[in-house]
């Protein structure tokens, strides 16, 4: 679809792709068996294309037809003719690791959503296919698997409200900024008041209940397999402590945690898992 990546391997575009994001995410692949890493690393790079496709344009039409041709890329890949590098990476590992074409169409769906203000479908779709890649025997895995998904995305709604407000996007739930009387404006004008951070602390506790109950129900023999899962949770819970413990200023600042210590919470999780 662009000039970029010509000189790469798919697998490098899409390593590329997830390196250069600077995501919690990368640092949970490195990790893996090389054959996971691939396909998860071309999966989250699939995510990453799909969502700059609907994110970056300014006008929704944009948007539309981008995710329009990334459509028409999913029907060529399972049809055997994948043009992108990303569906070219993903193309040998469909049938492996069981990445289910509906999955990759809920996504997209989800994406088109989010065209519409609503991010939280896509994230449990990603989660369950991510668990397939990573492995499981236990069928309850996909639950837990769902609801991390959720978590992250609850985490990165919350982390990205100044970001997503500077494109004039609102995620947050409508009525709840009602209930603790923040309007839109004072969202997208960037205005930090008390009931704002409260709000946001009632946004940051639903996303710790989330990670709490998504580990409660990850099955004790898929726990081993499921370590890059949770690395991620590992990240991201840092993360969001860190935004909670800076009084919830999201409105003008994005918070990160350096690459370091995002290095370190993987490796002590993959240890002790």
């Amino acid at each position: 679809m662009d000039g970029t990546g010509l000189n790469m391997t798919p697998d490098e575009y899409c390593q590329n792709k997830s390196a250069q994001s600077g995501s919690s995410f990368y640092y949970s692949f490195l990790f893996l068996p090389k054959e996971r890493r691939r396909a998860i690393t071309a999966l989250y790079a699939f995510c990453r294309e799909v969502d700059d496709a609907v994110d970056e344009p300014e006008e929704a039409s944009v948007a539309q037809a981008k995710l329009a041709w990334w459509r028409n890329e999913v029907a060529q890949l399972y049809a055997g003719r994948p043009q992108h590098p990303v569906t070219r990476a993903l193309e040998p590992l469909v049938v492996p690791f069981n990445i289910d074409r509906a999955r990759l169409e809920d996504i997209m769906d989800g994406m088109e959503m989010d065209l519409l203000q609503s991010r939280h479908r896509v994230a449990s779709v990603v989660g369950i296919l991510a668990a397939g890649i990573f492995g499981y025997r236990n069928p309850q895995t996909l639950d837990y698997a769902a609801k991390l998904g959720l978590a992250f995305q609850l985490t990165n709604i919350i982390r990205d409200v100044g970001e997503d407000a500077r494109k004039n996007r609102i995620y947050l739930p409508m009525d709840e900024l009602k209930q603790f009387e923040v309007t839109a404006a004072d969202i997208l004008n960037a205005r930090q008041t008390e009931n704002f951070a409260k709000l946001m602390a009632f946004q940051g506790e639903r996303a710790q209940r989330c990670y709490d109950e998504a580990l409660a129900l990850l099955p004790p023999e898929d726990r081993r397999d499921q370590r890059t899962g949770l690395i991620m949770a590992a990240i991201y819970r840092t993360l969001l402590d860190e935004i909670a413990a800076d009084g919830y200023q999201v409105l003008r600042q994005r918070t990160a945690l350096p690459p370091l210590r995002k290095l370190w919470l993987a490796w002590k999780t993959w240890v002790s898992t």
